[in-house]
């Protein structure tokens, strides 16, 4: 099972912003865009209209508490929704 997280960056940031580059080595955790997630196979998720720019965060479910603690902390986030995908 893998976790994906829709987050939405804060205005003036970028997705350089999100992670650092420790917590993507241990997690392998792959931040894309909304275009670059299409490339690779996933679909159907649609964005909130207006919100701002979108990056999507996979990442093992195993993992997917340690990426949501770093993204309630980051002050490159304005929001994030998770989803669970098999």
């Amino acid at each position: 099972m893998m976790t994906v997280f829709e987050v939405y960056l804060a205005p003036g940031t970028a997705s350089a912003d999100l992670l650092t580059a420790e917590v993507i080595n241990e997690t392998g955790a792959q931040v894309m865009t909304v275009q670059e997630a299409e490339l690779v196979g996933f679909q159907g998720l649609k964005t909130l209209d207006g919100a701002g720019d979108v990056r999507l965060i996979a990442v093992r479910a195993r993992d997917a508490t340690w990426i949501h603690r770093c993204l309630e902390t980051s002050g490159a986030v304005a929001s994030f929704r998770l989803h669970q995908v098999d």
